[in-house]
């Protein structure tokens, strides 16, 4: 890109924060810096209380007016929300229906029991109901990041439970989550679906859109944002991003 973004997305976990952890206050400041600046998204399999949790709760000092530049994508773009009227409003959501959600649900639990993918230990719900999305994760939401990197270092597990889950859910979309998750949408929707809908709203180009993400390898959940053509910054956790923005950032000039 020869120009300056007029957006900059991001993945969340292990891109800004580590996961399902809150924002470092160093990276907090980076955001707020940026929205002052530029459109900010951030578009992640998480759910919308995730994104409260991890970002919105976290960035102090951050006005209604600087707020009004950051979209908020959870479950990789099948939701969107903005801030307006000094709240977060719902733009869209691809709800799974209450069928889609009940075979995804029996499917990724039956594969995983038969792979012997399911856990006895564990730290939270194993699946989750996110109303556009289901959420397989292996050793539930709150598993340490530690035991998280220890059950599937090399992401053979995921990808087997991937292929074996999307095998049975042929009208459905099944992809890598996080380390350990696997989320299930409506097909076709992924965080490519979930860039195109930004540009289609927001009236910014993909070409005029630069994405962060830690997952950016074939298998990994960034991926598709990259197959689409938007330009990608691969990092590896969130000492990387800021380390990028704090280059970034001071190229913009003031936003009038």
């Amino acid at each position: 890109m020869t120009t300056l973004p007029r957006l900059v997305a991001f993945d969340l976990d292990d891109t800004l924060a580590p996961s399902k952890s809150p924002l470092d206050p160093a990276m907090a400041e980076l955001l707020v810096r940026l929205l002052d600046v530029t459109e900010v998204c951030i578009i992640s399999g998480g759910q919308i209380a995730q994104f409260t949790s991890q970002v919105i709760e976290n960035l102090q000092g951050a006005s209604d007016e600087a707020l009004s530049h950051l979209h908020m994508m959870p479950t990789c773009g099948t939701q969107y929300y903005l801030h307006q009227n000094s709240g977060w409003n719902q733009i869209y959501a691809e709800n799974l229906t209450e069928d889609e959600k009940a075979r995804a649900l029996a499917v990724v639990e039956r594969v995983a029991r038969s792979l012997g993918y399911w856990e006895a230990k564990t730290w939270g719900p194993i699946l989750e109901d996110r109303g556009s999305q289901i959420t397989f994760s292996a050793l539930g939401q709150a598993a340490p990041v530690s035991e998280k990197t220890a059950w599937d270092p090399t992401g053979e597990k995921k990808n087997t439970l991937r292929e074996a889950a999307q095998a049975e859910l042929p009208d459905l979309e099944v992809r890598s989550g996080g380390s350990t998750s696997v989320d299930i949408t409506r097909q076709g929707i992924d965080k490519a679906y979930g860039m195109k809908k930004l540009a289609e709203l927001t009236g910014i180009p993909l070409d005029d859109m630069i994405f962060v993400g830690d997952r950016l390898d074939e298998n990994g959940n960034d991926y598709p944002v990259k197959a689409l053509g938007v330009e990608c910054v691969a990092v590896e956790g969130w000492p990387d991003t800021a380390a990028y923005l704090e280059e970034l950032i001071p190229q913009f000039a003031p936003r009038s």
